[in-house]
């Protein structure tokens, strides 16, 4: 399967280097195409089995599916500049534009189409991405579920659900940076070098995340683990609360959406 990627910028570059360290698409399945011949330079001294091409069409060209990562205010009139194809697959990146506006890009309005919402972690294979179909067969969402399953883990929602899945994943991840931020300053108040505070309380997260993902559990379950009464966790985890910590999460997604 041949896949065309156009626009090689953070997020594209980022797809088209996971899609060669994985194992469903051949690197030598994959073109990408961007004006920045920089950034296509710098693509192929990693992956020299990636094609490249400053010319859109010439990428689509025999494309059995094709990856739009291009700003949304770009979308429009990129994707009218070429020539698809009615059995091609139509994949966009671009947020906050919905399927029924994608369909008047095309002359195909009836193909095959993805909105993909990955989060910055897809350069390390870790992305949490949602995807939502139109006019897709079970085949086809699973095999953007399985590639995509390969830079992290994926999940294929509705599209009425975007907006409030995304304030959770590719906001989110903000959010939890942030929280590591946090975490690292009041490491530095308490007399922790600053890289050393950022590596434990990073590596700390994960651990978190690694507990959820990894069986069947919940938060509180977690937290109740770690709670000894009396102990000094509560005090911080009610502190937490009295600070309006919970709140402020929920606000914050709800803000996001």
């Amino acid at each position: 399967m041949k896949i065309a990627i156009i626009g090689a910028g953070n997020m594209g570059g980022a797809i088209a280097r996971g899609l060669a360290k994985g194992s469903i698409i051949p690197a030598s399945e994959i073109i990408v195409a961007d004006p920045s011949e920089d950034k296509l330079e710098q693509l192929f001294r990693e992956f020299p089995e990636i094609k490249t091409t400053t010319v859109n069409q010439d990428a689509i060209t025999g494309a059995e599916m094709i990856v739009f990562a291009v700003k949304p205010w770009f979308m429009k009139q990129v994707v009218r500049d070429l020539k698809l194809k009615s059995k091609q697959i139509l994949i966009s990146i671009a947020a906050g534009i919905p399927f029924e506006e994608l369909a008047h890009y095309v002359a195909e309005p009836e193909m095959t189409m993805f909105r993909l919402v990955p989060n910055t972690a897809i350069s390390e294979l870790a992305s949490m991405t949602l995807i939502a179909s139109r006019n897709a067969t079970p085949e086809q969402e699973k095999l953007i579920v399985d590639i995509f399953n390969e830079m992290g883990l994926s999940m294929l929602i509705p599209e009425e659900k975007i907006a409030a899945t995304t304030a959770l994943t590719s906001c989110g991840i903000a959010y939890v940076l942030k929280y590591i931020q946090a975490a690292m300053q009041a490491g530095i108040e308490m007399g922790v070098y600053p890289k050393d505070a950022m590596k434990m309380v990073a590596q700390s997260v994960k651990g978190a995340a690694e507990l959820i993902l990894n069986n069947d559990t919940h938060p509180s379950i977690e937290i109740d683990k770690v709670c000894t009464p009396g102990g000094i966790t509560i005090k911080g985890i009610n502190q937490l609360e009295h600070d309006g910590f919970t709140s402020t999460v929920i606000n914050a997604m709800k803000a996001s959406k």
